[in-house]
């Protein structure tokens, strides 16, 4: 048959074209979500920050300073108790238009910023930040997780960059300010970028026709339970404003950190399933972002460190470090996940080693180790226990990792009011806040190393369990084989009778079979259904030794009795 050359080539010329289209409109896509992660998770970061104490001086006289601190406070206990309450919300819904709508809330709440007068009213938009925070961080976890492992990296990446220069994103646009509302809308313009980018993003995605993540995928874990932990980390903090003595702030930072490990313990996603990635986001939260945090307040210019013009060098420094790290450990094997996430905990410690030895300093590169070692261990240590596991794992993760930056910050602020209560010179309130930074490397620095013993004491209960489970299988098969082994077949039939396909499948018999035995149980040698050489059958049950040689499927179905 003759065939027309030129078809084939117009049929792959015209697949190509059909393939090339959704794989650009993917890489779109792609684009699109890395620069909204980019810029969405410092924004969500940013407002955990308390900044109003900077500029006390600008407040107006009948407004109370301890009121005003409290309700500017008011952010990050929103947060604690958004993320988890999100992170069921998006078991129904999709991500994207949760992702959107954070950030519609953070732009409502910057634009009425210019126009709050009160406590009340401060509160209020402070709380509306929280929400809208706390909606974005669930969401672009759960949206980049329907993409590529590059761009889940990128999350875990700039997750680290923004803990690290959070409080130095907080403070750089009150330099020299005039307003003190300009804290209630610290970067207006980089939030309506975020919108137009999440909105260009949402467009594609419903062109696209690509789905989210399954509800089955998102379900399991212990969310509920972890919400109400958030909302009792999240009371205690709101009480601790009220005055509270530093050794029981010191007392409840502890047994919320305690609880949060308890919880993370008993995660319910099997074997250390959830657990690593559980103890590690929480541990990540009780130590960056408060290290990073009184780091950025003892090098600012009043405290003789060189101020954040010296500081943005480091922090530059260490954001493309850490992203490249995450980047480069997105690119290896699920296998090696247990060992990266060690040993990004373990520059984590190294880190907080360089803020005890190096700091306080007046050079701006000798904040280059701890701020880089800080971010790139972070990032490291976050990427590899996020990799290799689902989505709801990685939901109940992030759902302990704000209750875990609040119970830091009690902790270390708890730590500062002790020492602080003995200084009473200026040089002596310097001394203070050093030696508190260094006694916070110290404690951040032994969780860090009980956290890397748990989570290697867990991956040996692990390996031992499985290795016992294959053990156990393995037995259980050589016993059943050995059964088979030890039974004694029947004698075989002799060679010119041979088993009817029928007879052969023992007590399996239908019913029918069984009406048309004799009065002794015998089968008849011939009737119904019944092949003349099935008189020999073996019994029911044995087999013989030797197979005896079956009819030929060609002849039962074609020269025989049997041809319809």
């Amino acid at each position: 048959m003759a065939v027309p050359p030129m078809q084939p080539a117009r049929g792959v010329a015209a697949g190509s074209a059909d393939l090339a289209r959704p794989l650009r409109a993917s890489l779109m896509l792609d684009v699109i979500l890395g620069l909204l992660v980019a810029v969405t998770l410092p924004l969500a970061i940013v407002a955990v920050p308390n900044t109003i104490s900077v500029v006390a001086a600008l407040l107006p006289p009948d407004v109370s300073q301890i009121e005003m601190v409290r309700a500017h406070g008011l952010a990050l206990p929103a947060m604690v108790l958004t993320v988890p309450l999100a992170a069921l919300f998006l078991r129904q819904v999709r991500a994207v238009p949760v992702l959107v709508a954070g950030l519609a809330l953070l732009a409502l709440a910057d634009a009425a910023g210019g126009y709050a007068g009160s406590a009340s009213l401060v509160g209020v938009l402070r709380a509306l930040h929280g929400v809208g925070a706390g909606l974005l961080l669930p969401a672009s976890l759960v949206t980049v997780w329907e993409r590529s492992a590059v761009l889940r990296a990128l999350w875990a990446g700039m997750l680290a960059v923004s803990l690290t220069a959070a409080q130095a994103l907080a403070l750089w646009p009150l330099n020299e300010v005039r307003s003190w509302r300009v804290t209630l809308q610290p970067y207006p313009m980089l939030t309506g970028v975020a919108l137009v980018l999440a909105a260009v993003y949402l467009v594609f995605w419903i062109r696209s026709g690509e789905g989210s993540a399954s509800p089955e995928a998102m379900r399991g874990g212990r969310l509920p339970v972890a919400a109400g932990s958030a909302a009792a980390v999240a009371t205690l903090a709101l009480g601790t404003t009220f005055d509270w003595p530093p050794g029981l702030l010191v007392l409840v930072a502890v047994l919320s950190i305690i609880g949060l490990f308890l919880l993370a313990s008993a995660s319910g996603f099997g074997e250390g399933a959830g657990r690593a990635p559980a103890y590690t986001m929480l541990v990540v939260g009780v130590v960056v972002l408060p290290t990073a945090a009184q780091v950025t307040n003892v090098e600012l210019g009043g405290l003789s460190g060189p101020g954040l013009s010296g500081l943005w060098p480091a922090f530059l420094v260490a954001g493309v470090l850490g992203l490249a790290a995450a980047v480069a450990v997105s690119r290896l094997g699920e296998s090696t996940a247990p060992l990266c996430a060690a040993g990004g905990l373990a520059v984590l410690v190294a880190g907080l080693c360089a803020v005890r030895a190096l700091l306080p300093t007046a050079e701006g590169l000798a904040l280059l180790f701890p701020f880089a070692l800080l971010t790139a261990g972070a990032a490291v240590a976050l990427t590899a226990v996020l990799r290799p596991s689902g989505v709801g794992v990685a939901l109940f993760a992030l759902s302990l990792f704000l209750p875990g930056i609040l119970s830091g910050f009690l902790l270390g602020t708890g730590v500062q009011l002790t020492m602080l209560r003995q200084a009473e010179t200026p040089q002596a309130m310097v001394d203070a806040f050093v030696g508190a930074l260094h006694l916070w490397a110290l404690v951040g620095g032994g969780l860090v190393v009980a956290t890397i013993v748990l989570g290697a004491a867990l991956a040996r209960r692990t390996v031992v369990v499985g290795a016992g489970a294959v053990e156990d299988e393995a037995s259980q098969e050589g016993a059943a084989g050995n059964e088979r082994s030890v039974s004694v077949p029947a004698p075989a039939p002799p060679v010119d009778s041979a088993p009817s396909p029928v007879g052969s499948a023992g007590d399996d018999r239908s019913a029918e079979e069984a009406e048309e035995e004799g009065p002794d149980g015998a089968v008849p040698e011939t009737g119904p259904g019944r092949d003349p050489g099935a008189a020999g059958a073996p019994e029911p049950g044995t087999l013989p030794v030797v197979p005896p040689p079956t009819p030929s499927p060609e002849g039962a179905l074609g020269d025989g009795a049997d041809r319809p």
